[in-house]
């Protein structure tokens, strides 16, 4: 199984960090932007322990849709373990998944990578069936929800590709993906996992905390 996701167009990325990059200059700005014509960096929020709450083992309920943008609901499940480490002390961590389901055993590796200058994050996806690193959906939490956001082509169409942490609870949290064909006006759920932690597995060094894998 494949991930739907990742990732912005070329010319849609470089739109989207030029805006983030760069602000206009509009009357009642402060004396820093208007000397500078960049935003005032040291107001705008940390996120880099944004991901804090993934650190650990997890037991995942994965459901998936098989057929988007058709009247068929049909979805397949899946059931197995996700364990996350921290990396560069929590400005980036390792997802590692193994699952079962009826097309048989999936594994898949996931890294999250935090960008202090955007203060975002994009997370990268690889699946062991083909090792390769897919490009990246990117995004930020607000309000303790996380969107990060890509566009891709499934069955011939381009599409939005919105990937969404909520739920967010010491010992459980979900993740869902969800396509859009209507330019975000609309949106078909594609992959929903819901994750509680399995205090059973060890925990102690194998996920550290200072940064070293």
């Amino acid at each position: 199984m494949k991930r739907f996701c990742r990732v912005f167009t070329y010319f849609l990325l470089c739109g989207v960090l030029s805006a983030l990059h760069s602000t206009p200059t509009f009357a009642g700005q402060g004396p820093d932007t208007l000397t500078t014509g960049k935003p005032l960096d040291h107001l705008r929020r940390d996120g880099q322990h944004d991901f804090d709450f993934n650190f650990g083992n997890w037991k995942t309920h994965i459901l998936r849709r098989l057929y988007l943008f058709t009247d068929s609901v049909k979805v397949i499940e899946l059931n197995g373990t996700v364990k996350v480490r921290k990396v560069w002390d929590g400005r980036a961590q390792l997802e590692e998944i193994e699952a079962d389901g009826p097309t048989g055993h999936f594994e898949g590796m996931t890294l999250f990578l935090y960008n202090p200058e955007s203060h975002q994050w994009s997370q990268n996806f690889a699946s062991s069936s083909d090792g390769d690193i897919s490009n990246p959906t990117i995004g930020e939490f607000k309000n303790g929800r996380g969107e990060l956001y890509s566009r891709e082509t499934i069955d011939g169409r381009v599409v939005l590709l919105r990937g969404v942490w909520s739920d967010i609870k010491a010992d459980s949290h979900q993740y869902e993906e969800s396509v859009s064909d209507d330019g975000g006006k609309t949106w078909v759920p594609a992959f929903t996992a819901n994750l509680t932690r399995d205090n059973s597995a060890p925990t102690a060094s194998a996920y550290s905390t200072t940064g070293t894998p």
